[in-house]
């Protein structure tokens, strides 16, 4: 296969239901395409047929590769895809897809503008939000008016799961990153801002889905602390990266 322009990478944990869907989508998406791409699906420690299904589909999609790893956790399913992926742009999306992949141009374009950093943002100018639940909507303005304050100045939505790197900056960052759970984002988005790499928030619609994991109230406590620990790393010069 050649290498590809855009990796498209997909952290499934017990996502058996959602994953067919899922993959077909990636399949239409792959196949409308002008330049090559490839689709990897990181499964970690899954209980549920999430790796079964993800093998059964590379016959039909070649451009699929399927990681498993036995250690849980978005973060580290998101890093070891990162790292393992082998295109100039590399596209995290959960499985969910709420956020369709037909709006990845947006995040290409900002690419070839020169950004080395495009996240997807539901606070951008032009974005839209679709079925969100009004206190789902304010405790996660609460967490980023946090992360805001204490970690990543200027940055509006952290937290949205689909986020588009160049080779170079996914290369460098995600070796920084130590957490493993829902603040990675913002650990990965700290050690961008400290190492000078640039970062647009790209506007989506984005619909909300009611299998969503994170429990903003149950979750609350962890995601303080390790916004806390970021900040401390942070100041520390945790995420300085060595020349590559």
């Amino acid at each position: 296969m050649e290498t590809p322009y855009l990796s498209i990478i997909i952290p499934a944990h017990n996502e058996a239901l959602r994953l067919p869907a899922a993959l077909e989508h990636a399949q239409a998406f792959v196949r409308a395409q002008s330049y090559p791409c490839e689709v990897l699906v990181v499964e970690n420690a899954s209980r549920d047929d999430t790796a079964a299904i993800a093998t059964s589909w590379q016959e039909r999609l070649p451009e699929l590769r399927v990681l498993r790893l036995a250690k849980p956790g978005k973060g580290n399913a998101v890093k070891v895809g990162m790292l393992a992926a082998r295109g100039a742009c590399r596209y995290m999306a959960d499985t969910d897809l709420s956020v369709p992949l037909e709006e990845i141009p947006r995040f290409l374009d900002a690419m070839q503008a020169g950004v080395q950093v495009a996240i997807g943002s539901r606070e951008a100018p032009g974005a839209r939000r679709i079925g969100e639940p009004f206190y789902r909507h304010w405790s996660g303005r609460f967490f980023n008016l946090l992360v805001r304050r204490w970690v990543v100045p200027g940055i509006q939505d952290t937290q949205c799961g689909f986020k588009c790197f160049t080779a170079e900056a996914a290369e460098a960052l995600f070796p920084l990153q130590t957490m493993d759970g829902w603040s990675f984002d913002v650990e990965v988005l700290a050690a961008a801002q400290q190492n000078g790499y640039s970062i647009q928030e790209v506007p989506v619609t984005w619909t909300y889905g009611t299998g969503s994991r994170i429990q903003p109230l149950r979750d609350a406590y962890a995601l303080v602390r390790e916004l806390w620990q970021i900040r401390a790393n942070a100041r520390r010069g945790a995420y300085r990266a060595r020349p590559l």
